[in-house]
């Protein structure tokens, strides 16, 4: 069971009165940028737990951690209107909780959709972008891993323990994640599911899933290119998970030729999208932050 410790709980309103909660960890440390994570489309803010952890308690370069739960996941409430449960309304709440806590800029880390609502800040608010860290996504997403998406949630399993969920989870996913072992399971099921009379219940607004059979996967998605191409000042960190359907390798390359100051790695055994807290990727990250500050600090 993932340690509960190391964290406070902060409330705070969207633009529209929607009551919207993220996590904080550790305390502002000078010369180092927070943190802010935000998780994918059905997830919350404690996908980040573990990484949290370890940037906020890191020996050398200790950190301040903010994880969001978007309007409709985790402990933000649920909205009435679903159209609402988009990236340009959740990039306007991002940075109303980052107002709200006196946050200017920061380091962002973002998974999925959480990379998504990162290209809309570079055009909403470039300046608060110190450096980026994309989780198996880009400015291309492939259709295949969309419909991938849409099959699992529509099927989504309504397990009545933690072992259920996690064995359901495994048969699912196993296969693209080869890489974990039984305590990675356990995390996910964690921070995926909320306990109920009933059993347990994936934490976000069932409405969500709506939002994504509603897609016509016979229309690619937009690109999202020219709003990659703006952040080509900002420090950046692309990881893709080996199996990923999302992210597709050729995507990945055109990134690296359009970014100059781009890092990437692949995670071998992993799919979309990369546990964090797995293997060395909590050390490579930190150590990523480290050179981005480093190469700021000169100037």
């Amino acid at each position: 069971m993932p340690n509960h410790e190391g964290f406070s709980d902060f409330f705070y309103a969207a633009p529209d009165g929607l009551q919207l909660h993220a996590r904080v960890y550790g305390e502002a440390s000078p010369g180092h940028w927070p943190v802010v994570c935000l998780p994918g489309l059905t997830r919350n803010a404690r996908d980040f737990h573990e990484l949290a952890l370890y940037l906020s308690t890191h020996a050398a370069n200790p950190r301040k951690v903010i994880a969001f739960d978007y309007r409709g996941r985790g402990q933000s409430a649920y909205d009435s209107d679903i159209s609402h449960y988009n990236v340009g309304v959740e990039a306007g709440d991002v940075l109303a909780g980052l107002a709200a806590l006196n946050i200017e800029d920061a380091a962002f880390i973002g998974t999925s959709r959480g990379g998504l609502i990162i290209h809309v800040l570079g055009m909403m608010r470039p300046a608060v972008l110190k450096a980026i860290i994309f989780n198996d996504i880009g400015p291309v997403i492939e259709v295949a891993g969309l419909a991938h998406i849409q099959s699992y949630l529509e099927r989504d399993p309504t397990p009545k323990t933690r072992a259920q969920a996690a064995a359901a989870q495994r048969g699912v996913h196993g296969k693209d994640f080869s890489a974990l072992a039984g305590p990675d399971w356990d995390r996910m099921v964690w921070a995926l599911y909320r306990e109920t009379d009933g059993g347990l219940v994936p934490d976000f607004d069932p409405k969500l899933v709506d939002t994504v059979a509603s897609l016509d996967l016979a229309q690619p998605p937009p690109v999202l290119w020219p709003q990659f191409e703006a952040l080509a000042a900002i420090p950046l960190l692309a990881i893709r998970g080996a199996n990923s359907r999302l992210l597709s390798i050729d995507t990945l390359q055109q990134m690296r030729e359009r970014h100059s100051m781009m890092e990437a790695f692949t995670v071998v055994g992993q799919g979309h999208a990369p546990f964090l807290e797995t293997g060395s990727l909590p050390n490579d990250i930190a150590g990523f932050l480290e050179r981005a500050e480093r190469r700021n600090s000169l100037k």
